[in-house]
């Protein structure tokens, strides 16, 4: 959904359609803003809108692990594959070929709430297309079968050859500009080895070789007393992960929390066992020496430092963490004066990201990988190949009288609210979005209060008829939150399930 959570993407988008391209989206809901869309830097589209999705395939949530599953049987059935590719460039075909063929059209159409039909149609789209990108973000990825559902997306690329190819290819979107830098220079709960050995050579010492945990499993890990201090780096997990109640109680059992942001955020306000230490940070445009981000492109672009005034004793993330490691372990800790030194450190600790030690001044980018991956049909894997997976469409069943309910972003970042209601889709903060026919079946009107039940916990809203998926519901985040449960998760990943499966019924004024 680029308009409401990445909605710089439109303007690429507005070009590739002045350009011939055609726009297909999978998704619950029929979102306004991907329909029709005024983008701001073009004076034409700004004045009269631009039309985006030439074609919607309504599935429902979590329902495109079966959709892209059918999709791949059709391109194996009809033999719209590029066999040369496949044979040439990739490893496992046959295996994933059996494992999708095992599975019944009847099971596929269960499970991804949409018809056989509607699967050879999108797969019939992509056999006509010369070119194709593969354009996706947490719609896919924030469900306990997310990881799969990527696969299953490899598969359909693979299948087609549309990767290695000028204008094809996958393309996850990111809404944070620390995301994709921050995990490819090594911010993950685990290392393999290879980047175990040159972080040692690099800081010449050992490093632990347990596992860290992600940010649901710190949180669980409180629950269960397992955490003497617990030290916070901007965010606020009382607003962005499942079951906020729980979130609460696993925060206030740790005997000492340290909180470092830019802003005074609600988890921050929650009771200690013990302590609470607010540590000031400064925002990247302050910090010496400026910094980087890496965008989806892989384009690592340098933001100078910006002079003027400081505030009071805040200090870059970096610069706390340096003073707080030469205090425990003085032998074995970094001491920056400057970004610019961890810059030249990455590119010592991390080779896909040498030359970021040469990024000075504003405009100055490096790409990594240069402008297309794999161009030379040669993958970063073991053998050199592309793995095709053997995936299986979810087996999802909920009651008769049961919703599937997604938590969406309206006018937001992050979890902050910056309008009560979104201009795109008009919907409030409070509002629960269901189809026409839900609503007739249930005798509800435009406005009505309902209270949504889930296994975790229940949320009260107001009706808004809107066009999406019948036996599909859709809230806010994080209002929403308080349906999700803290234990349903991607069993590879770790990303928590941002969905849920919830009783609705309507409440007496």
């Amino acid at each position: 959904n680029t308009p409401n959570n990445q909605p710089v993407t439109m303007k690429y988008l507005y070009y590739a359609r002045q350009q011939g391209t055609r726009i297909a989206v999978v998704n619950p809901y029929r979102e306004p803003g991907l329909e029709n869309y005024y983008v701001p830097s073009v004076a034409e589209s700004a004045l009269f809108g631009t039309r985006f999705a030439d074609q919607w395939f309504a599935v429902d949530t979590g329902g495109d692990l079966a959709f892209l599953t059918g999709v791949f049987r059709v391109l194996l059935d009809e033999g719209w594959i590029d066999r040369e590719f496949i044979g040439r460039c990739t490893h496992g075909f046959e295996a994933a070929a059996e494992a999708t063929q095992a599975q019944s059209w009847e099971e596929l159409e269960a499970n991804s709430g949409t018809t056989r039909g509607e699967m050879r149609l999108f797969a019939a789209m992509l056999h006509r297309a010369r070119h194709g990108i593969f354009v996706w973000s947490m719609g896919l990825t924030q469900h306990a079968h997310g990881v799969d559902t990527v696969r299953a997306l490899v598969n359909v690329a693979l299948a087609l050859g549309w990767v290695g190819r000028p204008h094809a290819g996958l393309m996850p979107i990111r809404g944070h500009s620390g995301v994709q830098g921050g995990a490819e220079v090594g911010c993950v709960p685990s290392l393999d080895s290879a980047q175990r050995g040159r972080f040692e050579q690099t800081w010449n010492f050992t490093l632990p070789e347990f596992r860290g945990y992600t940010a649901a499993e710190m949180i669980h890990a409180a629950a269960d007393d397992a955490l003497d201090t617990f030290w916070i780096t901007g965010g606020n997990f009382l607003e962005t992960l499942p079951d906020p109640p729980r979130v609460q109680r696993a925060l206030a059992a740790v005997r000492t929390r340290i909180h470092q942001d830019i802003v005074v955020t609600s988890m921050m306000l929650t009771d200690p066992a013990d302590t609470v230490i607010l540590l000031p940070a400064t925002t990247r445009y302050e910090s010496p020496g400026g910094g980087t981000e890496t965008t989806t492109e892989r384009r690592i672009i340098f933001s100078p430092e910006i002079e003027g005034r400081r505030i009071g004793s805040a200090k870059p993330e970096w610069e706390v963490f340096g003073e707080i490691a030469a205090r425990v372990a003085p032998g074995r800790a970094a001491r920056f004066t400057s970004s610019a030194e961890i810059r030249e450190e990455i590119a010592r600790a991390i080779p896909l990201y040498r030359g970021i030690e040469e990024l000075r001044q504003e405009s100055d980018h490096m790409q990594w990988g240069g402008e297309q991956l794999f161009a030379d049909g040669h993958f970063a894997t073991l053998d050199g190949r592309a793995h095709f997976s053997a995936v299986g469409a979810t087996a999802r069943q909920k009651p008769r009288d049961a919703f599937y309910v997604s938590t969406r972003r309206g006018k937001q970042f992050n979890s902050m609210i910056q309008l009560p209601s979104d201009p795109l889709t008009n919907a409030t903060r409070d509002d629960v979005l269901i189809s026409g026919e839900d609503a007739a079946r249930l005798n509800l009107r435009e406005g009505d209060t309902v209270r949504l039940t889930s296994s975790t916990g229940t949320f009260t809203g107001k009706v808004k008829l809107d066009r999406i998926q019948p036996g599909n519901l859709q809230v806010h985040w994080p209002e929403g939150n308080c349906l999700l449960s803290a234990f349903e998760a991607d069993p590879e990943s770790g990303e928590p399930d941002y969905n849920a499966v919830v009783s609705l019924r309507k409440v007496g004024v």
